[in-house]
């Protein structure tokens, strides 16, 4: 206790036995409440070389979530999940208890894609559904109209949540780096278009380039943290690299 504090949480029990005065500090005012938004959309659902071992985003996705809760949980934070396509599906409310890490990790192993993307609908809705402060976590990739995104992740600013957005994507959405013609299937739409990547390629690196610069500057101007990250980094180290990254802004 210092001197011009408020008096309201002394523990009297303690002043009894030490003679010295001891504010009462309560768990659920000082644990981080934190809540992890994984986009199960059918785009998630894509994973350029899943014969040579790779993962789709939605797999990968579930493993960072995966790592995120068991952290959160571990030191004893309230880890929640909510798992959204163009609404919201299953929510999972905040828990600390260790039990409650395995009802994470079964739903995150079991997840599977949806329908098509909603990403500002689905922010919307949970941004009213979360009434404590608290960090959230999206992990999604992000193919929405952009000004759509930064409105719903605006609404938990809004409402005074930290954010952290994981943007995911699979190497060859930054690239195009097809050999030969390819037909290119909308997994949300069934759509086809076949196409010489190689003739729009450069074009198309430059467009990507800007669409995930102008994301990225919209979340710095509203104090997002923005972390571009692609299915070829082991979740481990793109983990470690965002951890480092708050530590230092820390």
């Amino acid at each position: 206790y210092n001197a011009g504090e408020s008096a309201r949480n002394i523990d009297w029990k303690i002043y009894a036995k030490t003679d010295r005065y001891y504010l009462k500090v309560f768990e659920d005012e000082t644990n981080l409440r934190g809540t992890l938004l994984l986009d199960r959309s059918a785009s998630m659902d894509f994973g350029g070389d899943r014969k040579g071992g790779g993962v789709t985003k939605l797999r990968y996705g579930a493993m960072l979530c995966a790592a995120l809760s068991y952290l959160m949980i571990k030191q004893r934070d309230a880890a929640g999940l909510a798992l959204f396509d163009d609404r919201l599906g299953e929510v999972i409310p905040h828990r600390s208890a260790r039990r409650h890490l395995f009802r994470l990790l079964s739903t995150l192993e079991n997840v599977t894609p949806g329908g098509r993307t909603g990403i500002s609908r689905a922010l919307h809705d949970m941004a009213e559904r979360i009434q404590r402060r608290g960090l959230v976590v999206l992990v999604s990739d992000l193919l929405d109209d952009p000004e759509e995104v930064i409105s719903g992740l605006k609404h938990f600013r809004h409402r005074g949540h930290e954010l952290v957005v994981f943007h995911l994507l699979d190497p060859l959405e930054l690239t195009l780096d097809y050999g030969g013609e390819v037909t290119f299937v909308d997994r949300e739409t069934g759509d086809k278009l076949r196409a010489q990547p190689w003739f729009v390629q450069r074009d198309y690196r430059r467009s990507v380039g800007d669409w995930t610069a102008y994301l990225g500057k919209r979340c710095v101007e509203n104090a997002i943290d923005y972390n571009l990250v692609t299915t070829s980094t082991p979740f481990d180290l793109a983990l470690v690299r965002y951890l480092g990254k708050r530590s230092r802004m820390g």
